[in-house]
């Protein structure tokens, strides 16, 4: 007589590998920068509205706005020197060239004005103040500082972002004045002595194209850089990736993507205000 055959047990049921999705459906990297954008704008806008939201921060827009302005006041009026005076040396070459020496203090006056005086500021400002504003605010976002902050209510944009955007635009604006001051005075000095200019013609030729529309544009773009250079350390910040090597990381970031704003942002402000704003005695 034969024995039974033995039962075999069931197997147990095999993981089934997921199917790769399709090509449309997965997720790239194209739409990333995009992302990205729309999450900057977004902070920008919470900052914009946080501003007016109460109670204003003042001890911490105080303590800001003293150590921007402490990292970038000598450093400013230490760049704006050379800046004004190879101006103002290039500007007298060209015009000695073209036989119109005399309206050398106006064109270098209104170079440094326009365009030097609100880009060194910029760059100041990014390079010096927002590099550590967002060292800052990526170290308390890895130790959770900023988590708990939230679990508690408190919120870290209004509490922590908007008295730096703040400070930064305040002290841009502040500091472009000294950058104009200091450059202009750099730029009389070196046409006066070195190129042997007349110092009635240098100013003017100043007095004779240059107008009082010419400050506001300096000071509203010395504003939006200020602002520009707050928003996108504080973002870079908000947002660090791997630890305290990303902290590193985000404050390199910040400082490039801020150049690369303000040179795209000034090219604008200027077309606009070319054509808005007729020349003087046209």
């Amino acid at each position: 007589m034969t024995a039974p055959m033995p039962v075999r047990p069931p197997e147990p049921p095999v993981d089934r590998v997921p199917e790769k999705a399709p090509e449309e459906h997965r997720p790239t990297r194209l739409f990333a920068p995009l992302r990205e954008t729309g999450r900057l704008f977004t902070l920008a806008g919470t900052v914009c509205r946080e501003t007016f939201r109460r109670p204003f921060q003042v001890r911490e827009f105080i303590e800001q706005f003293w150590f921007v302005a402490s990292v970038t006041i000598l450093p400013a009026a230490l760049v704006s020197i050379p800046f004004g005076a190879v101006i103002a040396l290039q500007v007298g070459s060209l015009t000695q060239q073209l036989g119109a020496q005399s309206f050398t203090g106006g064109a270098s006056v209104l170079a440094v004005i326009q365009q030097a005086s609100p880009i060194i500021v910029a760059l100041l400002v990014s390079g010096a103040a927002g590099s550590a504003i967002c060292a800052d605010l990526g170290s308390r976002k890895i130790r959770e500082e900023l988590d708990a902050m939230e679990v508690m209510g408190v919120s870290p944009v209004q509490r922590l972002v908007v008295p730096r955007v703040l400070a930064t635009m305040l002290v841009a604006v502040l500091l472009n004045g000294l950058v104009s001051v200091v450059g202009t005075l750099g730029g009389y000095f070196f046409n006066v002595i070195l190129q042997h200019g007349t110092p009635g013609a240098y100013l003017s030729s100043f007095s004779a194209l240059a107008q009082l529309p010419d400050l506001y544009i300096s000071e509203i773009k010395a504003l939006i850089f200020g602002f520009i250079a707050g928003i996108v350390a504080a973002y870079r910040g908000l947002n660090p990736r791997g630890g305290p090597k990303g902290v590193g990381d985000a404050v390199n970031q910040s400082v490039v993507i801020t150049f690369m704003l303000l040179f795209f942002v000034n090219m604008i402000l200027t077309a606009i205000y070319l054509q808005i704003v007729p020349a003087k005695g046209s």
